[in-house]
């Protein structure tokens, strides 16, 4: 088969599939980081050394970030299903990769953002107290202030572990990419539609790389300036 009738016969279908892994990515990284920054500053406020120091808090919180992390995200897809059928009303489709998608990231987000966090300048910190500043404020002003280049060069490797997932998350038929290469090249032997799906991953990759530090080297500018 030609380019031109390969793309007339499968063109719709993968680009129906990379719109779904995309809108399946931004959502669970959006997701992700909003509970996975939560948590990871929790950690960092609650730790023996934070500004509230909360040992019971810490080793709770820490036990189930640990817990979550450490399910292969198949096995944690499949664990979440009545989960996600409760949640979501469905366990198939864009919508239903979602919640699992950021179940398993926001763990991984959150130890990232309390490493960042560790890494900012204790005088900052204790400047900040001395000034009278409160926890939200040195939380807000220092601790994510000052560890937003850390964050930001993490999120690539976030977005293309969650981009990895979705390919798993298409055996249990979620849609995108994944599950076209599933259905076409695993089950019908179509080894064409498997290599343009692996064509458009790597693609995405790229894009995704390339665009995260841009943004990283536009935000240590501002920081710096």
């Amino acid at each position: 088969m030609d380019l031109s009738a390969f793309i007339e016969k499968y063109g719709a279908l993968l680009a129906q599939g990379t719109v779904d892994t995309t809108v399946m990515v931004l959502a669970s990284t959006l997701g992700a980081y909003v509970i996975g920054i939560v948590l990871g500053t929790l950690l960092t406020v609650v730790a023996p050394d934070g500004l509230r120091p909360n040992r019971v808090a810490y080793s709770v919180i820490g036990w189930l970030v640990n817990m979550a992390r450490s399910l292969p995200f198949i096995i944690l897809l499949l664990f979440l299903i009545p989960v996600t059928r409760a949640v979501v009303g469905t366990t198939l489709g864009v919508p239903a990769a979602v919640f699992p998608l950021i179940v398993s990231a926001a763990p991984f987000v959150a130890r990232m953002v309390e490493s960042s966090e560790a890494e900012v300048d204790r005088g900052l910190i204790e400047a900040a107290t001395s000034m009278g500043a409160s926890t939200w404020e040195i939380i807000l002003k220092v601790y994510l202030r000052e560890g937003l280049p850390s964050l930001l060069r993490g999120l690539p490797i976030v977005i293309i572990t969650i981009l990895g997932y979705t390919a798993m998350a298409g055996t249990v038929g979620a849609g995108g990419l994944g599950d076209i290469a599933i259905r076409y090249g695993y089950q019908r032997y179509q080894d064409d539609v498997m290599i343009a799906t692996v064509i458009i991953l790597v693609i995405m990759v790229q894009v995704i790389q390339t665009l995260c530090n841009l943004l990283v080297r536009g935000c240590d500018k501002r920081m710096r300036s």
